[in-house]
């Protein structure tokens, strides 16, 4: 017999014993307890204490839990050990009786406290159920008063808001997150332990740190208030852009910090709370809001809302509290400058709907990665991936660590070195939409397209990199791509609306009128370019012509004879193309002019082989090969 029906049987029989032994036949069991019991110094417990001033008033508030209206609570108030006093002296004494709920209690002297040990015992229904020790300080004799001995964080960890920045310690956490991470500069790092900090809002275990502290980590390892051994945490969510995430710590009752409700001003003082550079040893320093509102543009994150202050933070402190001298938080700190004495703080106002989205389990301005913006100043730019979140859009499209997303929805991303565009994409679209997504995976310089909450990404072709040797010849300093690589995208169409085809938004001018030959209408046709009487009529400006045709009785092949550039350029190999709607070959043409331009001719026919397709595109500058990729991606005749 298991020992649950055994203690059912035994109780059943002892209820049958005392109705028959001359009970009345009710039994009542009261369900009350005490859920929280704290001293503060205010009526309203925003300032909980364990050390009075002699002349404060002694608050005590009690939370009543599952407590019937007839339920009992005394408070006995005793001075233990108090200068002027004798030992184990009884103050005074209340008995309120109320149901579920927070009672009041307050204690007040005509005179000042004298220093020492006090304590209130606290009785539910008759029974001693805790009892609560305080100290005051100061005294009233005219020896110097005695230090207050440091309070570990034995003594300090327990369940309460925390009032004092002297007691922020309590509250603050180191945070370990272990895993596999791909750093662009070293490579794989395998089972690797990075730290940062953080800081629990909720006595339940609830806490706040920075996404790029845990994201993507295999498990945490969290240290609260200066505990010799560490706790499990897991995430409830992220969100890369606002580089916030909310976790959740094994166990209950922890010491917790609240909100700051008064203006942030510069000339605030406040306080950066951490462990900086992965060093066990709790850190507070001092400083002064000294901008309100700065710029929250970086490489790993897009925030709108930041503090700039002076309180000295370094690598690690990321994700702890920058709070007040009453212990209240001010901002979330996330970054530093300090060479510069800049250090910079989430705001308040930008912070909480944020943690407010993750703490309900949903991931907010995130797609799951773990990374910063990258631009190696030649053309490569991007968001490089450090890890993924297993499960996410970014895990299920196929991302991995060591991947650069080049590009989301067509645009590039990170060209200015920031977060920015790739974060008001993600702000301009609702987190199940469908995004087109363009990875280069660095280790094998494979790049892949796909889509985010979508199609699994999948290797393309890529002109830019089959055609890399041709590249390296062009000269990358010809108008068309001076200042760096194409950010931005346009569709152009010819003039019947049939053809289109994505072309950089600096190839403004648009000629489509219909293709003709010896002043015969033979197909439709569209070109762009930045200048089109210079592409026409010179080797170093970018363009592209697609024409289609359904006149012309020709093969691939005699259609790629036909347009013979010889006289100025030097030809290739003629190589094989198909991609999802055409089939063909092209021909690339180098040093033509003898300016390093390449050209591009294809020839191509869709699977019905019903009309020819004719895209000529001139290469003058390395971002123009990746032009060239995003035309061959895009050009399409639309057929009534």
């Amino acid at each position: 017999m298991s020992q649950k029906k055994l203690f059912r049987i035994v109780s059943l029989a002892l209820l049958f014993l005392l109705v028959a032994c001359g009970g009345d036949g009710e039994i009542s069991v009261s369900t009350a307890n005490i859920s929280d019991a704290r001293l503060t110094k205010d009526e309203e417990g925003t300032r909980s204490t364990t050390t009075f001033a002699p002349a404060d008033t002694f608050y005590l508030l009690v939370d009543l839990a599952n407590a019937p209206d007839d339920t009992t609570v005394k408070a006995e108030w005793t001075a233990v050990s108090a200068e002027g006093a004798d030992p184990n002296t009884v103050l005074d004494n209340v008995e309120l009786t109320n149901g579920s709920g927070t009672l009041t209690f307050d204690l007040q002297n005509d005179n000042p406290w004298p220093a020492g040990d006090y304590k209130v015992d606290i009785y539910l229904n008759g029974e001693l159920d805790q009892t609560l020790t305080f100290k005051v300080s100061g005294g009233i004799s005219a020896e110097p008063p005695t230090a207050v001995p440091a309070e570990t964080p034995e003594e300090t960890a327990v369940a309460g808001l925390v009032s004092r920045v002297e007691d922020v310690k309590t509250a603050v956490i180191q945070i370990e997150a272990q895993g596999t991470f791909v750093d662009p500069e070293i490579g794989t790092i395998y089972n690797a332990g990075g730290r940062g900090s953080g800081f629990i809002i909720d006595p339940s275990g609830i806490a706040v740190t920075n996404n790029h502290v845990v994201t993507g980590a295999a498990l945490l390892k969290v240290w609260v208030g200066g505990e010799s051994e560490p706790r499990n945490a897991r995430v409830l969510g992220a969100s890369e852009c606002g580089d916030l995430a909310v976790i959740d710590i094994e166990g209950d009752g922890f010491p917790y910090l609240q909100w700051y409700g008064g203006s942030v001003d510069v000339g605030l003082d406040v306080y950066a709370a951490g462990f900086p550079l992965g060093d066990p040893e709790y850190t507070l320093t001092r400083g002064i809001v000294s901008k309100a509102n700065a710029n929250g543009e970086s490489s790993w994150a897009s925030v709108d809302g930041v503090i700039e202050h002076d309180a000295t933070i370094n690598p690690g402190n990321s994700g702890g509290p920058l709070v007040t001298a009453d212990g209240q938080i001010v901002a979330v700190n996330y970054a530093g400058q300090s060479e510069t004495n800049q250090y910079f703080a989430i705001a308040q106002a930008q912070a909480l709907p944020v943690i407010e989205q993750l703490r309900q389990g949903n991931d907010y301005l995130s797609i799951g990665v773990n990374g910063e913006a990258v631009n190696n100043g030649e053309g490569l730019s991007g968001i490089w991936v450090s890890s993924v979140k297993s499960g996410s859009p970014a895990d299920e499209a196929g991302v991995k660590g060591g991947d650069i997303i080049t590009r989301i929805e067509n645009l590039v991303l990170a060209v200015d070195g920031t977060m920015a565009d790739y974060c008001d994409i993600l702000r301009s679209h609702n987190p199940g939409d469908k995004l087109a997504i363009e990875v280069l995976r660095f280790n094998t310089q494979e790049v892949l397209e796909g889509q985010l909450n979508g199609r699994v990404m999948e290797q393309t072709f890529s002109f830019a990199q089959a055609l890399d040797e041709e590249a390296n010849n062009t000269n990358s300093n010809a108008s068309g791509s001076a200042g760096g690589p194409y950010t931005s995208y346009v569709t152009v169409t010819d003039d019947s609306g049939l053809l289109t085809l994505d072309v950089p938004a600096e190839w403004s001018e648009v000629d489509g009128s219909a293709w003709e030959s010896d002043g015969q209408v033979i197909g439709l046709s569209v070109t762009a370019a930045p200048n089109l009487n210079d592409f026409y009529n010179t080797w170093g400006t970018p363009g592209v012509t697609f024409n289609a045709t359904d006149q012309l009785d020709f093969t691939v092949d005699e259609l790629l004879d036909a347009f013979d550039f010889s006289g100025d350029c030097t030809q290739n190999e003629r190589t094989e193309y198909s991609d999802a709607v055409y089939a063909g070959k092209y021909d690339v043409w180098t040093n033509c002019g003898g300016t390093g331009t390449l050209l591009v001719v294809l020839v191509a026919e869709p699977a019905d082989q019903s009309y020819l397709a004719l895209i000529t595109v001139q290469v003058v500058t390395d971002a123009d090969l990746d032009a060239l990729d995003t035309i061959f991606n895009t050009f399409i005749l639309n057929q009534q």
